[in-house]
């Protein structure tokens, strides 16, 4: 049976360690749409705290549930400033910040349609910065998705090892964070601690 899963926003550090540690992936893009998922979601270290960042869709009008594939990203709101600003203010001070700070103002300043479009490209930039060595393919549906790791409210038992975090000192250590948490503050290190919590 083949394994695959949903591609998330900016995914979190245990998606992406899943990942990293596959020789393939598949990444769903027909399931029904699911809300309260990390489709659309990503979590990551603000300077209050644990901050949620949401890309607005675009909801359709008497067509029921949409497929994962065709919601669109709504672009009426200024959510690509928003989520860029929150990113700087967050982890400027971080110590790669700057080293990735071109690999992903793209992503906030053109427009991508579809949401799975604008996911699937944020994973490969992400792969190839962690030096990652996995062959994506995307399917429609697969027979058994990690549906898991998708889910945003699910509670995490796993706590992984303590890495340094920019406001650690004010809150302590955040689990589980965006995986740009992890990029931002350890750089080349990161596929290290991904393989590392996944064993």
């Amino acid at each position: 049976m083949v394994t695959g899963i949903c591609p998330a926003y900016l995914p979190n550090i245990n998606y992406m360690a899943w990942v990293v540690t596959q020789g393939q992936v598949t990444l769903v893009t027909h399931n029904l749409y699911q809300k309260q998922t990390f489709r659309n979601r990503t979590e990551i270290y603000g300077a209050n705290g644990k901050l949620k960042l949401t890309i607005p869709i675009a909801h359709t009008k008497n067509q029921g549930r949409q497929i994962d594939d065709t919601v669109a990203i709504h672009y009426e709101s200024n959510w690509q400033k928003d989520h860029w600003k929150s990113l700087q203010s967050s982890y400027r001070s971080s110590p790669f910040f700057e080293f990735y700070e071109d690999d992903f103002y793209p992503y906030y300043h053109q427009k991508i349609e579809k949401l799975m479009d604008f996911n699937i490209a944020l994973i490969k930039k992400i792969l190839s910065l962690l030096d990652a060595e996995v062959n994506l393919v995307i399917k429609g549906k697969v027979g058994e998705e990690f549906s898991d790791l998708i889910i945003a409210k699910k509670k995490i038992e796993k706590i992984n090892p303590h890495y340094h975090q920019v406001f650690q000192s004010k809150y302590g250590f955040i689990n589980n964070l965006s995986i740009l948490d992890l990029l931002f503050n350890l750089g080349p290190q990161s596929l290290k601690y991904l393989i590392q919590i996944k064993n």
